[in-house]
């Protein structure tokens, strides 16, 4: 059973002292910072973009930088955020014209790969491609809100996309925005904004989220 990495969400963070709060939260045991990128475009919110990334590093930050691109089209972002320091970066099959050459790009510029499921969005795309792809995250809600009520019908999506995994037989990460119960699905990797950053006590939080975790898997 592969680690589990918890990623907080830096959109729930007081960007007024965006550094500090990444330093903290790394302090507190969090394992990767990871960006929500909203375009206006392929869904309906404006977010950050890589000067954001490139801030945090200047600023010191070591740890992964895991980078959800909800952008449409994504290719011409990607060498942006990859100068910018990113780790992963991942997208929607909808938002590329070639998905393959979408995983390419991001590879040739050094960076992690990863596709994006919406709730509603197939996981065939993922047979096709699985050489490519170190990291899958599935949205548990549609894309560009807070505050939405977790999908059920994600669940066995989860289990779906960890068989396919596991006869893939590479190391790539499962990584799914929502509560502990999908820990017991097959995630591996846990994105958490508001759970985390709205906390009073980051390291309290984040080893009591490690504590469901290991209960519910």
């Amino acid at each position: 059973m592969r680690e589990c990495w918890i990623a907080p969400s830096i959109l729930s963070a007081d960007f007024a002292r965006l550094g500090a709060e990444v330093d903290a939260v790394l302090g507190a045991g969090a394992d990767l910072v990871h960006f929500d990128v909203m375009d206006n475009h392929y869904v309906p919110n404006l977010t950050i973009g890589p000067l954001v990334c490139e801030a945090l590093r200047k600023h010191g930050v070591k740890a992964p930088i895991d980078v959800h691109l909800m952008v449409k089209p994504v290719d011409r972002i990607i060498p942006d955020f990859a100068a910018a320091g990113a780790t992963y970066i991942s997208f929607h099959p909808e938002a590329s014209e070639h998905v393959d050459r979408t995983l390419q790009l991001i590879r040739e510029h050094g960076c992690k790969s990863g596709l994006v499921f919406n709730p509603a969005t197939p996981l065939q795309w993922l047979e096709h491609v699985l050489d490519r792809v170190d990291l899958v995250l599935l949205m548990s809600v549609n894309p560009g809100f807070g505050g939405q009520h977790f999908i059920e019908a994600t669940l066995p999506k989860i289990k779906a996309a960890r068989a396919v995994i596991e006869r893939a037989g590479r190391p790539i990460r499962l990584e799914v925005d929502g509560g502990v119960k999908i820990a017991a699905a097959g995630a591996d990797t846990f994105v958490a904004g508001s759970a985390i950053f709205g906390a009073a006590d980051y390291a309290a939080t984040i080893a009591a989220m490690r504590r469901e975790i290991a209960a519910a898997r």
